[in-house]
């Protein structure tokens, strides 16, 4: 793919306008494209454990223009890159140290955070991946992709942004990317990228948040960021109208399917952050997105249904069917959600061309249309999600998001 340069709106939408620029961030260098920017969402976290060396290499390779990361400090001053606020979804701290499981990640040591291991919660591919240095990240980049850097809680993380400017500013393999307009600074706490815009002023930067806001707070936005970006569910054409008349950039995640890529796209989004950076980069290129698909889809998800989720028979599932034209045994098939909740189909279930198999995360009869794993805890998130779907020997075969 044609390296997609980095676009920032605030700078160029005052120029287009013969307006006075504002006192911003200068933006990377700019250049007229077609194309949106395409991120890997923590690396590329819907095919490696995110926010791992793995994954960052992962989304390198899978041509995007950027990789997404989250920065935290450890509670010695380490930048180290993980993102939830605890480390219990990915990794393996309850064996490690289990009185810790629900301590905040950022109350243990490098050397604590050495100890722990950040892949094996994804599949057995990845035991023994750890989380990464900061500094490690830039080394792990191949080609010329550049780094989205997320200031992940920085309430907890205090002085992160001064460790961040420092290093763009003076490690040099952070410089020349820097330099090179491959770096964008970006998080949800807005006075926390005041902090970061007071001190690296040249860095572009991205403010984040769920939905779109008014116009006066985009304005606010404007005084000292570039960007905007928000979730692409809660996008639509007047939010996308405010963004760009506050001059702002707009991006959106996580887009995991082409359906929600093309309506981003459709909604004018510049900035487009997924799970999946190498399918949709095949999408936008015109390629076919799953050359290993053998005719089985996700064809639908029922994330919310009346009463309990996992009331038996009829609960929270997601259907597979087969739009080719053989039998395919889908035993061992893996459906990952985003918050990597895996439901592997069971043995024995076969699809005929045009059948369907309905997977319940919760209890029931299994049949030949439907598969029960009885479990009893809900994973599909009621307001929508991202769901891909692997076959017996690893091999991706689809993604899906509603």
């Amino acid at each position: 793919m044609k390296f997609r340069t980095l676009t920032l709106g605030t700078l160029a939408a005052c120029m287009l306008a013969g307006l006075a620029s504002p006192a911003v961030a200068a933006p990377a260098a700019e250049q007229e494209t077609a194309s949106p920017i395409l991120i890997g969402h923590r690396g590329a976290a819907g095919v490696a454990p995110e926010n791992t060396l793995a994954a960052v290499k992962a989304g390198s390779q899978s041509g995007a223009d950027f990789v997404e990361i989250d920065i935290q400090l450890s509670s010695d001053g380490v930048p180290f890159i993980f993102h939830d606020e605890t480390a219990a979804r990915t990794t393996n701290v309850a064996d490690v140290f289990p009185d810790r499981v629900n301590d905040p990640i950022t109350s243990f040591t490098w050397n604590e955070l050495q100890q722990l291991d950040a892949g094996s919660y994804f599949s057995a591919d990845f035991v023994g991946e750890k989380i990464p240095h900061f500094d490690a990240v830039a080394d792990a980049l191949t080609g010329e992709t550049g780094v989205f850097i997320e200031i992940k809680s920085p309430a907890k993380s205090p002085g992160v942004e001064q460790v961040v400017a420092e290093a763009l500013a003076t490690d040099p393999e952070w410089s020349a990317l820097e330099k090179a307009g491959k770096i964008e600074v970006l998080g949800f706490d807005a006075t926390s990228n005041k902090t970061f815009a007071e001190l690296a002023p040249e860095v572009p930067l991205q403010q984040l948040t769920g939905t779109v806001p008014s116009a006066e707070i985009l304005a606010d936005y404007a005084s000292y960021a570039d960007s905007f970006g928000t979730s692409y569910r809660t996008l639509d054409a007047a939010g996308a109208a405010r963004v760009k008349d506050a001059g702002l950039g707009l991006g959106v995640y996580t887009v995991n399917s082409t359906q929600a890529a093309d309506a981003s796209l459709e909604l004018g989004v510049e900035r487009i952050t997924g799970d999946f950076p190498q399918q949709v980069d095949r999408h936008l290129d015109g390629k076919k997105v799953f050359p290993s698909n053998n005719g089985i889809v996700v064809s639908g998800a029922v994330n919310d249904v009346p009463g309990n989720d996992l009331q038996p028979e009829t609960g929270e599932h997601v259907i597979l069917a087969n739009e080719g034209n053989r039998t395919i045994d889908v035993s061992g098939y893996v459906l990952r959600d985003a918050a990597n909740n895996i439901l592997r189909v069971g043995e024995g279930f076969k699809l005929t061309p045009g059948a369907e198999l309905r997977v319940f995360s919760g209890p029931g009869t299994n049949s030949a249309e439907a598969f029960y794993l009885g479990g009893d805890t809900a994973v599909l998130n009621n307001g929508g999600d991202s769901i891909g779907l692997w076959d017996s020997k690893g091999r991706l075969l689809d993604t899906f998001a509603n």
